[in-house]
Formats: C-alpha cells, structure tokens, sequence
C-alpha cells in the first residue's frame, strides 16, 4: 500500500514537471542539458523531466520607465528630462540569450543617447522639439536592441524641466511679449478705428457737400425758371399794352391822364422832392387843355373838330425823302 502511495506521487510530480501551459501571450525557450533545444508556442508543452527546462518569454508590448536625469544644453543650461520606453519582444531566442538584463540596459542606453540629442540643442529648441527627441531616440534605441530581440515602437519625453530661475526668466519674458502684441493690438485697433472715423466723415462732408450742391442746383433752377417765367409774363403784358395801345390810338389827352396817374405813384412816397422829365413841360400844356375843354365845352368842341380836318400840311403830299425816312 505505501508502495503504491509512492509510484503515484512519482507520477504527479514527473506529470508536473513534463507538462507545461503558456498562455496566448507566451512563448517558451526549451533548453535540454543546458543546452537550447527549441522554440515552443503557447498552449500545453511536454518536456522531460530533470533534463528538459523551458523559460517563458512575455510578446506582450512592456514599457520601460526612464529615471529622471540632468541634462546640458548647447546653451549649458541644466534641465532635468525624463522619458517611457515602449518596446516588445519579437524574437524570444535573442531576447533570453542576448541581454542579461534587458530593463537595465535599456534604461542606460536611453539616459546615454538623451544626453548626445539634448546636448546638440538649445533650450528654446529643446522645449519645441519634443517630437523631433522621440523620433531620434526611438530610431537609436530600435536600432541597438534589434540584437536583442525586442523592437521599440515608440519614446514619449514626460517632461523637461528647466532650472527655478530659468522658469521665472521665461516667464517674465513670455509676460512682457504678450503685454507688447496687446500694445501693438490695441495700437492697431486705434489705428484702425481712426481710420475708419476719419473714412466716415470724409464721406459725410462729401455727401453734404453733394447734398448742399444739389440743393443749390435746385434753387437756382428754380429762380432761372421763376426769372424766365416772369419776364416772359412781363414780356406778354408789354406787348398785350403796346399792341391795345396801337390798336386803341390814344389822343394826347388820354396819354397825360396816364401821366397824372404815375406821377401820383410816384409823389406817393416819403420823398420831399421830385424830379421831372424835359418833356413834363410838353404834358403839362396837355394838361392845361384839358382843363379848357372841361370849363368851355363850345370850344373843346370846335378844338376837336378841327382836329379831325387835317391841315393844309398835312394834306400836302409828303416829299419823296420823308417818305423813304417813313
């Protein structure tokens, strides 16, 4: 009985050191006598026992936390850069017989070429170039562990953090090129502002000068034709008087009746004194006819008809040069 106890735990623990699970992730190394035997993928291995070992080997992408590290610039300014590693293993043979410690010696070639890329740039640069650092030190990485057997698929720099006084310059530099780009905006604003100020009031005297001339037009278009229409209504009137004038052919007296009616208009005024025509003289003796017919009406009579008879004179016939005058 205890015989039998014994042969089967020797079957389990040969079963437990023969049979073998890598996950789906894993792959295994087999080495037999020390020696490497071959290459197992994930599922259920079978080894021999006590002469057969494996070592499992993650393909899964791993990340590599780079210590925080001073650093000089070209411009010998100290900065403290510190970066991750993203990085998986793509031949496992190389990864376990290759590198004695791969997290180490990752670790140092990583902080070793920061120095060499971050050396070469100034500290504007630095602080602008993160991409272009990632780029050149994934290449330099991915190109030194190719031996290894693991591939580098990307570096991202977590920070660069430059000296406290070094901060505080930057900052009072970057405080007084914002306060110039507003003095210059608010400049600009003023500018264009008065401008456009300057614009609408040019335009404004432009239209009211228009308007004014317009304005001017019109009124004196309506003066000319205001103007035009009363001389025309005058020169009506005087031609309407001098034609009924003709057309009537007034005597003497009626003309000296008129007279007497301007020369009351005319004494209608403040003026204290009056200033006759050498011809009032010729009116005047009208006038005095007038009043003689008005006192003797026989001889107004008789004046007229002699009026009517014409003269010897003028039943003369007129000589050839007064006619050719007429």
């Amino acid at each position: 009985m205890l015989l039998e106890i014994i042969i089967v735990l020797v079957l389990l623990v040969l079963a437990f050191k023969s049979l073998k699970i890598l996950r789906p992730y894993e792959k295994g190394v087999v080495e037999r006598l020390g020696k490497y035997q071959r290459t197992v993928e994930s599922g259920l291995v079978v080894i021999i026992p006590f002469i057969e070992a494996i070592k499992k080997v993650d393909m899964r992408e791993q990340v590599v936390d780079v210590p925080p590290q001073e650093v000089i610039t070209k411009d010998n300014t100290v900065v403290v850069v510190d970066c991750v590693i993203f990085y998986e293993v793509v031949d496992p043979f190389n990864a376990v017989y290759n590198v004695v410690d791969f997290y180490q010696a990752i670790t140092k070639l990583a902080q070793t070429n920061l120095r060499n890329i971050i050396g070469d740039l100034e500290l504007d640069q630095t602080l602008t170039s993160r991409e272009m650092i990632n780029t050149q030190l994934r290449e330099v990485l991915d190109e030194a562990t190719d031996k290894w057997g693991t591939r580098v698929v990307r570096v991202e720099i977590q920070r660069i953090e430059p000296p406290g006084d070094i901060v505080e310059a930057m900052s009072k530099q970057m405080k007084a090129e914002r306060m110039k780009r507003a003095a210059i905006l608010e400049a600009e604003g003023y500018k264009q502002s008065e401008i456009k100020r300057a614009e609408g009031d040019k335009q404004a005297a432009i239209l009211e000068a228009e308007g004014k001339a317009e304005a001017i037009k019109k009124v004196a278009d309506a003066n000319k034709y205001r103007e035009i229409a009363i001389a025309e209504g005058q020169a009506k009137a005087i031609l309407s008087v001098f034609r009924a004038m003709h057309e009537g052919d007034p005597t003497n007296d009626i003309i000296a009746l008129k007279y007497l009616e301007a020369l009351e208009k005319v004494a209608d005024g403040r003026a204290t004194k009056i200033l006759l025509p050498v011809e009032a003289t010729g009116i005047l003796g009208s006038i005095a006819g007038i009043s003689e017919m008005l006192s003797d009406p026989s001889r107004a009579s008789e004046k007229t008809s002699k009026k009517s008879e014409p003269s010897e004179a003028e039943k003369k016939p007129a000589s050839p040069e007064f006619q050719e005058k007429q």
